[in-house]
């Protein structure tokens, strides 16, 4: 069987090699009607009264009669013939029809009816019709398909014109019209040898009245003998009626002649040499290799024996005997042959059952990824191989043994051919995605802005892993883009900060000298002065770049401690001691990542704390209003207006330190 295309369901011929139609198939679980072996001859008590009997008399009850002839039926032969592989004349080579498309079946019905006898044909031609019209069938159902999936009414669909089908019907009636000729012709030739036979007969009646010597009576007699065996066969409906007639008349003329035994003798002696021959004959088919050749070519003898006439007596039920046992041997042959035969066809059908249950499990395996489908795709064509050199499974098991494993077959390529369809139109997608991510990476790999870009980054690159695989032309194309850009930004990263951590180094040491110096300030008794004093370190600390971030919180925690602590000593109001806090607070911001992120944060809290602060002295004051026309509740008053009179304070500081927060985003 030739494997099937990986990518095609067997219906693409991706990979099956089916058996034949079982129309044409020769396997048929036959037993074989033997031979059977009894003796025609029917001879009288009398010598003198001895005739040449055909083989349609009776005999006794203990005895089998020769007459039971061999017979097999035309169906057994045909397929005995083609499952020992005779070759004889006109034989049809087999082919697999279901491999073959349409166009080589048309090719084919006509190749045959140009070539063989029309009489030879009949299997070959029902096999090759019935491949056609399965296929024929398959076609119309995918285009009827096709037609409703489009949205079109089933009841509108129409069958095209099959220029195939035109061509198929054209020979299948050429076929029919030369059988129909052959039928008669053989009809026709029946009725002209039952004609001719009925003249025969006539003859030998007319021996009686002839005028002439007994020898030349008998030879004419011999001779019309002949003629009546030379005649072909007659129609079966009056096979008996004639061969009775023929008897009597023959019994009529044996008793008319009073035939010499010096003459008779002869006769005999000529039969008994005949059937000698016969049996050598059938003895020899014991060594014939073809076993069903064999046996047909027995029933010929049979047909022989039947014909030749009586032998002595005393020669009879030896030779007879000798001719049976031939018989007996040849039948026993041929029966084991079909008993074999049978045992290995079902041996054929227990080993394609176990295969169609391999490629059904193979069949309703889920897979996701293209390595798995050539995977099992591989396994699923060597159970195709294997298919192929297993011979014929039993007539009636044949088709449905094929149509499970077909089907099974047909089942996993349509998944496979859905799978890369589907797989095909998700890599377009990821496609477009992987494209998007190189954008964005190539977007931003300028950028300075080290920590917010380096988080993007890792984003994409994960995303980037996320998406799943992308059309094999383009992978490498779009995957060098992505790493290209990325690359870019992490070494530029890089060499920003290997320069960086020399700088940083130097910052932090004179971070600790300042906040060393500061720890050593010794406060004036001008308090004005203190304060500018203090300011001035806040300036040099805030103009000082980043340190490394590990000590970035130790020494930025060191210097604010100092600073507030002599903040707190210096005799300002609490005002002012708020403000330059607040001052120091986002001075330290500006050496911080993400300082405008912070600052942003910081103005947020603030316009909150405003917008509470402003909708708290609203309602202390209505309920001031409230209670003021009271006696009993001047403590409660008098707590309303301190807590609107600090709320009004804190206004203005927290006003004072969203303007100091603009100036801070203005420099």
């Amino acid at each position: 069987m030739e494997a099937q295309d990986l990518n095609k369901p067997l219906e693409e011929n991706d990979g099956l090699n089916s058996e034949t139609n079982s129309e044409n198939t020769t396997n048929e679980e036959t037993t074989p009607q033997e031979a059977t072996t009894a003796d025609p001859e029917k001879e009288t008590e009398s010598v003198q009264e001895e005739k040449i009997a055909e083989p349609v008399e009776e005999v006794k009850p203990d005895e089998k009669s020769e007459q039971e002839e061999v017979k097999v039926t035309n169906e057994v032969e045909s397929d005995s013939e083609e499952e020992s592989g005779e070759k004889e004349e006109h034989v049809i080579e087999p082919v697999d029809h279901i491999m073959l498309h349409k166009n080589e079946l048309v090719d084919r019905l006509k190749e045959v009816l140009q070539s063989y006898p029309v009489e030879k044909l009949r299997d070959e031609v029902e096999a090759i019709k019935s491949a056609f019209y399965k296929k024929h069938s398959a076609e119309l159902e995918d285009l009827k398909r096709k037609f409703i999936e489009s949205g079109e009414k089933e009841e509108d669909f129409k069958a095209p014109v099959d220029t195939q089908e035109i061509d198929f019907k054209k020979f299948l009636q050429q076929f029919k019209e030369r059988k129909a000729e052959f039928n008669r012709r053989i009809e026709d030739e029946k009725a002209s040898n039952y004609k001719a036979k009925l003249e025969v007969i006539e003859a030998i009646k007319e021996l009686i009245n002839r005028q002439e010597s007994l020898n030349d009576t008998f030879q004419h007699f011999r001779e019309l003998q002949q003629q009546w065996r030379n005649i072909g066969s007659i129609p079966q409906n009056k096979v008996h009626d004639l061969w009775e007639t023929y008897n009597y008349h023959i019994e009529n003329f044996y008793n008319y002649i009073k035939i010499n035994k010096e003459l008779r003798d002869l006769d005999l002696k000529r039969n008994h040499e005949a059937k000698i021959g016969l049996c050598e004959k059938a003895e020899k088919l014991l060594l014939e290799p073809t076993i069903v050749k064999a046996f047909k070519t027995l029933q010929k003898f049979h047909e022989q024996w039947r014909e030749i006439g009586p032998v002595p007596r005393d020669h009879k039920e030896e030779l007879w005997q000798r001719f049976k046992e031939a018989t007996s041997l040849i039948n026993k042959r041929h029966q084991a042959y079909f008993e074999n035969l049978k045992d290995q066809l079902q041996k054929n059908l227990d080993a394609k059952s176990e295969l169609c249950e391999k490629a059904e499990t193979l069949s309703a395996v889920d897979l996701h990824s293209p390595k798995e489908w050539e995977a099992k795709s591989k396994e699923l064509i060597e159970l195709q191989t294997i298919w192929k050199t297993i011979g014929f499974a039993p007539k009636k098991d044949n088709n449905r043994i094929y149509e499970r494993f077909r089907t099974a077959c047909d089942t996993f390529f349509n998944k496979k051919r859905e799978f890369f369809k589907s797989y095909k139109s998700e890599q377009a997608t990821n496609l477009q995605l992987k494209t998007e991510l190189c954008i964005q990476a190539e977007a931003m790999k300028e950028s300075t802005d080290w920590k917010r870009t380096t988080d993007e980054y890792i984003k994409i690159q994960k995303r980037w892993k996320e998406i799943g695989p992308v059309p094999r032309k383009q992978s490498d194309v779009v995957w060098k883009r992505f790493r290209t850009a990325c690359d870019a930004f992490f070494e530029h990263k890089s060499s920003f900060f290997s320069d960086k951590d020399e700088i940083q180094d130097k910052n932090l040491e004179l971070k600790e000298a300042l906040v060393k110096e500061l720890g050593e300030f010794k406060p004036h008794e001008n308090s004005e002065d203190n304060f500018k004093a203090l300011q001035g370190f806040q300036h040099r600390w805030s103009e000082i770049g980043h340190v490394p971030i590990k000590e970035k919180d130790r020494v930025n925690q060191a210097f604010r401690a100092l600073i507030n602590q002599y903040f707190d000593n210096l005799k300002l109001n609490e005002y002012d001691k708020n403000v330059e806090k607040f001052r120091n607070k986002i001075e330290n911001y500006k050496t911080a990542d993400y300082s405008g992120d912070r600052l942003t944060q910081e103005r947020n809290k603030i316009i909150s704390k405003l917008k509470q602060l402003e909708s708290d002295i609203t309602l202390w004051e209505n309920n001031i209003g409230f209670f003021a026309k009271s006696k009993k509740s001047e403590a409660l008053v008098r707590d309303f207006t301190h807590k609107i009179e600090t709320g009004k304070k804190n206004i203005k500081l927290l006003n004072k330190k969203l303007d100091m927060l603009e100036d801070m985003n203005k420099k």
